[in-house]
């Protein structure tokens, strides 16, 4: 469901405010896109329109992640597993949700993920030691 961003019609006492609501109507460059969270399972992605014709891309589901390790300054693919950490929510670790700065395991090991694959389109990880 979509989340909007608009004037509130009612003043923080909780009275009414007439103006705005008697003339002005819900705008759609006020409404959110939804909420689309990037988990583990077959690969889906999914691309939006934004303003002037632009376009993003999210992942939505995934089982490869792009690791770097620092010792070899190499990438590589690894297999996603689960997640083990999420400093944004805990119950996104129950949920398998990946966000910038959550822990996963993988084939490879420990990684922190350092893309925001919910605006990136990629995800993308340093090998933790």
């Amino acid at each position: 469901m979509a989340h909007w961003h608009g004037i509130s019609r009612r003043k923080s006492s909780g009275g009414r405010l007439k103006r705005p609501s008697s003339y002005r109507g819900k705008r759609r460059t006020e409404i959110a896109s939804e909420k689309q969270f990037t988990m583990i399972g077959d690969t889906s992605r999914k691309c939006y329109r934004k303003r002037a014709g632009s376009q993003s891309v999210r992942v939505l589901f995934d089982t490869v992640i792009n690791v770097a390790d620092k010792k070899t300054g190499k990438v590589t693919q690894a297999t996603l597993q689960s997640v083990s950490e999420n400093a944004a929510d805990p119950n996104y670790v129950r949920r398998n949700i990946m966000t910038k700065g959550a822990v996963v395991e993988t084939d490879k090991g420990q990684v922190r993920i350092t893309s925001r694959p919910g605006s990136h389109g990629v995800i993308n990880g340093v090998l933790l030691e």
